[in-house]
């Protein structure tokens, strides 16, 4: 089995990620062109019931297996490697039984009753069938994770995603005929199938590869399984909290939205196309950045934890400032790009502009959100990930409290929902950006984030002047694609003169090494 080095297995996780974020929106891109505003607002009240599923049933797995096995590969124990994986399939078959069957039970209730809008049920009916596949994955995931061969989990997310989006089309367009609740059923069926596919090729890698036979004596290697039990769940539940406390308070956003704008006066049809708006197409839009963070805070709990297990306390300041500093500058683009482009990027995507609005006013918070994925890491290196959880515990109660004091205000509406995530996010990151500060020192480098605002404000002059008075296109597209080129440009260029970015980090970019010399960092 192919074993990469730390830095070669990120690169291949966010190459992964990039081409799984940009195919991801093209398959919501698809959706809401095939099924409109009210018809995404089914999809997406269905989605955060799934993801809360999901969650409890892997309880923070893939983490605790890929640790697990990774410990035991290093001592060359393949018994307790096939003892965990027996362990955790056997846990996640349980788990999926118990949730799969409560989803489908508890679906006419949590439709009718909670989500207010009875449609919701052909979407979750339609969904339920991916818990176990995803439970099976999720076990896969971490195996492969622990035996650092980041290829098969990497390759398996793209090919769930084009098996996707060259289904979402074909059943979608089959169901709308009978009504957009089952068209957004039908694009739900396309989600499990990619799913399914992803797991497939998961399971033929690991046929391919593996040296453990998990089927031979599978129930004798559950004999005496007690202390791989714990070990599991003594790291897999912590694990899971915060990612738990983030899908229980998604999974009564929308009820909460929609209880709040039933209060306002608003009808079920048009709350529900005002929360689609938002949460199908504005929010999508805001996190398709945070790949880059994301990959940073991968790559930011071994860094940190191992110079935080040789007190080396100045490095582990150092890598928090490199990433907080990177995570500025490229979210930074983001931010121009969103607000500047907000109009003429929904028109293009979706064919309406109704969502702009909520970009617009989220867009120049939503720095602080890029900031929050290598804070969470740092925490989690330190060994708070406990407080951690009570950060986002605290965002979460504020966020569903927030939502019902300003969407139940009829002059506010669904902009209190958009108004409420803002405050939630800054919050959380404000929070775990005080509690690392209790622990570790930190100077802030104010000429840097100086520099990095006025790039900020330059490119978007810049690019707000290019689009509205230079470019005479009568194509909407080519006129907006030139115009974010051009701010990209000089986003960049102005980074690079500001001294932003570092050579040695640009040097760490495969197609670049050639053109910069590190400097030993």
């Amino acid at each position: 089995m192919t074993k990469q080095t730390f830095l070669k297995g990120t690169l291949i996780l966010v190459i992964a990620g990039l081409i799984t974020r940009i195919l991801g929106f093209i398959n919501r891109v698809v959706i809401a062109r095939m099924i409109g505003e009210e018809g995404v607002g089914l999809y997406m009240m269905a989605v955060p019931t799934l993801i809360l599923t999901i969650n409890l049933t892997q309880l923070g797995l893939p983490v605790a297996i890929s640790k697990l096995v990774a410990e035991a590969e290093a001592v060359g124990d393949r018994r307790k490697i096939k003892k965990i994986l027996v362990i955790s399939l056997s846990i996640t078959l349980i788990t999926s039984v118990i949730f799969t069957s409560g989803m489908i039970g508890f679906a006419p209730l949590l439709s009718n009753t909670l989500l207010t809008d009875s449609r919701t049920l052909y979407p979750l009916l339609a969904i339920s069938p991916i818990v176990p596949i995803v439970a099976l994955s999720s076990v896969m995931r971490g195996y492969f994770q622990g035996k650092q061969n980041m290829k098969p989990p990497a390759i398996s997310q793209v090919i769930e995603q084009i098996v996707r989006i060259t289904l979402v089309a074909v059943f979608t367009k089959a169901f709308l005929p009978y009504g957009i609740e089952f068209a957004a059923a039908g694009a739900m069926i396309s989600v499990v199938i990619g799913e399914f596919a992803s797991l497939i090729y998961m399971i033929t890698m690991f046929k391919l590869n593996k040296r453990i036979r998990v089927r031979r004596h599978f129930f004798k290697s559950m004999k005496g399984g007690k202390e791989t039990f714990n070990g599991l769940m003594r790291i897999a539940l912590p694990t899971t909290g915060s990612r738990l406390i983030g899908s229980i308070s998604w999974f009564f956003e929308p009820i909460v939205v929609a209880q709040s704008l039933a209060i306002a006066g608003l009808s079920i049809s048009l709350a529900t196309r005002q929360y689609g708006e938002l949460t199908g197409y504005a929010l999508p839009l805001m996190f398709l950045p945070s790949f880059i963070t994301h990959s940073l805070q991968v790559a930011l709990v071994p860094a940190i934890s191992e110079a935080a297990a040789n007190n080396k306390m100045q490095i582990v300041e150092y890598r928090l400032q490199q990433a907080l500093r990177l995570s500025f500058v490229t979210g930074g683009l983001a931010v121009v790009v969103l607000y500047i482009f907000a109009t003429p990027l929904m028109e293009i995507m979706y064919g309406t502009s109704n969502a702009a609005i909520y970009v617009k006013l989220m867009a120049p918070f939503f720095i602080l959100h890029y900031f929050q994925g290598p804070l969470q890491a740092t925490l989690q290196a330190l060994d708070l990930a406990k407080a951690a959880m009570i950060n986002s515990l605290i965002g979460a109660i504020v966020k569903l409290a927030a939502i019902f004091a300003l969407a139940t205000q009829p002059e506010i509406g669904i902009m209190g929902a958009a108004l409420a995530i803002v405050v939630s996010m800054m919050l959380v990151t404000l929070l775990h950006f005080s509690t690392v500060l209790k622990v570790i020192s930190y100077t802030f480098y104010v000429k840097d984030y100086i520099k990095t605002g006025l790039t900020i404000i330059i490119s978007g002059i810049v690019g707000h002047y290019v689009f509205s008075y230079l470019l005479t296109m009568d194509s909407l597209i080519f006129k907006t694609l030139f115009a974010i080129i051009s701010t990209s440009l000089t986003y960049f260029l102005l980074l690079i003169i500001f001294n932003l970015i570092k050579p040695e980090e640009l040097a760490r970019v495969p197609i670049l090494r050639k053109l910069f010399t590190t400097s030993g960092k």
